[in-house]
């Protein structure tokens, strides 16, 4: 297993009593974000998508209205192989039918990018400014994906780009490593960024990777994920397709972030 996850960037656990009980406790509270005035910035995409960022209000063990800490299988995978680091609010991520449609403030160019890739991304890489210019602000452990509610597996599911983890990672690491270390806080990586993005897309095969209440996926940090346009025969629970996303940080930084395990 350790192996597997090595090599591809990812892996699928299947489904946990422990998990699915975690679920049980989380969802009421992932509703209550959805509702929550002060999280009305993170309805986007014309109301086909919830952003959600650390909108679950669990605390750094992951309990979240009375659950237990966050355990099975999984998190015990997570802790041996990947290190215990301690958990933030979770991401609830919602999609609803009809999306992909435009965010706010969302130009053309990226729209396309959006509806015909996924909106492919490697987590912590933030566009900003008008040309969307890109460095390491958040230096992600690894992605946890969790779903709460039931969907088909066409209603937007998550998709990757299995191995992408490895042409990426050395790239990172080599532009880093040709700059001197007081310049790696701030460094501007879109351009080799984009054009390995460009090269994975070739090389890489596209997965999509739908998941029921009770199972989660793992993504490596530097593997290049999205999600897929909600297809016309997709359904789902009356919640949408909603998955908490667990990204911690690593202590140590961006020295850390940038190596290849």
């Amino acid at each position: 297993m350790v192996e597997g996850f090595r090599q591809t960037g990812w892996f699928r656990f299947p489904f946990d009593p422990v998990l699915a009980d975690w679920v049980s406790h989380a969802l009421p509270a992932a509703r209550a974000a959805v509702d929550d005035p002060k999280h009305g910035e993170w309805h986007d995409c014309e109301g086909t998508w919830f952003i959600g960022v650390d909108a679950l209000e669990n605390d750094s063990d992951g309990r979240v209205n009375d659950s237990p800490a966050l355990a099975g299988q999984a998190m015990d995978f997570i802790r041996q192989h990947l290190g215990a680091q301690e958990l933030h609010k979770a991401q609830v991520s919602v999609i609803y039918p009809g999306y992909p449609r435009p965010r706010r403030n969302e130009g053309e160019a990226a729209f396309r990018y959006r509806a015909r890739r996924d909106a492919a991304h490697v987590d912590g890489l933030r566009p900003s400014g008008p040309e969307r210019r890109r460095r390491v602000e958040e230096p992600h452990a690894w992605i946890f994906g969790i779903p709460l509610t039931v969907a088909s597996a066409d209603a937007a599911p998550l998709v990757l780009w299995e191995g992408s983890h490895h042409p990426l990672g050395r790239a990172f690491a080599d532009t880093f490593a040709a700059h001197p270390l007081e310049a790696h806080a701030t460094l501007d990586i879109t351009d080799i960024y984009q054009a390995t993005r460009r090269e994975v897309f070739e090389s890489c095969p596209r997965i999509e990777l739908p998941a029921r209440p009770g199972e989660a996926y793992l993504l490596h940090r530097h593997l290049l994920h999205g999600v897929a346009p909600w297809a016309e025969t997709a359904t789902a629970d009356p919640d949408g397709r909603m998955i908490a996303y667990f990204r911690p940080e690593f202590p140590e930084g961006l020295a850390r972030w940038l190596q290849s395990d």
